[in-house]
């Protein structure tokens, strides 16, 4: 396993993230296609086993299931300080004003079993508060000890902008890391986002960065139950899917090419654009094994090239 700073930080994570919304009770409803307590943990513990030590969850994964199974799992195979949880906030009652942060903290510290969180990122962005309440809310449980570092996800390259320029002239914990929606078929934040965090030095931690398998298989579909019913990787990928098939073409060509697979070219497509820790989502351990042999392939300046050239643009997903 290869580890970095999680950007101005003092944390060390993994290069692999382990995304964390497959695990929870499915009879939350959010999901179909969610792992039980006992499935979730042994994906955890091979994630340890691999070196990973970055774990990333959610207030509103399976009504916060993923949070419990996430924290027992963790109690029962490592020292609590030695991996980084990562949950959010947003999709809650208040979205991001003071009142919600400061509930929707011990919430998650709760069903985590811990008294502190590596990372606490805002979801997304909340038009209806102030980014001043926000930000001095997210200050205040860092100095409170409840949070060592907080992040951000999906939003607009100016929403971002402000909010660190907020946390930056009043004194308070400015964002260390941006999980936003990047893959080969959805490059959008290259525009404005990405190069304001590469400026700051904000690592990033981008999630769906398989497209939802759309880069890891030859086939758009598969035959699994989260592949027929995953409504939201439809929502995303669906309609473009004859301009992304040449695009997801290509990267099977330079499989081939590099005696390797598609899901391993994807990644490695990740660190050639300067990503830190791409979010893993795994229902079976040996996806893990096969995204860890990304650090064995090096990608040349034409073979990023060569994927790139014939993205065209798209619908905003994920920003609000």
């Amino acid at each position: 396993m290869e580890y970095t700073k999680l950007g101005n930080s003092n944390i060390d994570v993994s290069r692999f993230c382990l995304g964390c919304m497959s695990f929870g009770d499915p009879a939350s409803k959010m999901h179909a296609w969610t792992l039980n307590p006992a499935e979730s943990e042994k994906i955890i513990k091979h994630a340890l086993e691999l070196g990973i030590n970055f774990f990333d969850t959610a207030n509103c994964y399976s009504a916060g299931t993923s949070e419990e199974y996430l924290g027992r799992a963790i109690k029962n195979n490592i020292p609590r300080d030695k991996v980084v949880l990562a949950s959010k906030v947003y999709f809650n009652e208040g979205h991001l004003s003071k009142e919600a942060i400061e509930r929707e903290i011990d919430g998650t510290l709760k069903r985590l079993g811990t008294d502190y969180l590596d990372l606490y990122i805002i979801h997304r962005f909340d038009y209806g508060t102030r980014i001043e309440e926000t930000m001095e809310a997210l200050n205040g449980i860092v100095k409170a000890g409840k949070v060592r570092a907080l992040g951000a996800s999906a939003m607009y390259g100016y929403q971002f902008y402000n909010m660190q320029l907020c946390a930056r002239d009043n004194g308070w914990t400015p964002f260390v890391s941006m999980q936003n929606h990047y893959n080969p078929l959805y490059r959008e934040d290259e525009r404005e986002l990405i190069p304001i965090c590469k400026q700051m030095n904000v690592a990033l931690t981008p999630y769906s960065p398989l497209a939802s398998g759309r880069v890891a298989r030859k086939n758009w579909e598969a035959d699994t139950l989260r592949s027929k019913t995953d409504v939201t990787a439809r929502g995303k990928y669906d309609s473009t899917e004859q301009q992304d098939k040449k695009i997801a073409a290509r990267i099977h060509e330079l499989a081939e090419k590099h005696g390797t697979t598609m899901t391993r070219i994807s990644f490695a497509w990740h660190f050639a654009k300067g990503v830190a820790s791409p979010i893993v989502g795994a229902t079976k351990a040996e996806y893990l094994d096969e995204a860890v042999g990304a650090f064995d392939i090096k990608l040349s300046d034409e073979d990023t090239a060569y994927i790139d050239e014939l993205y065209i643009p798209h619908k905003i997903v994920g920003a609000i």
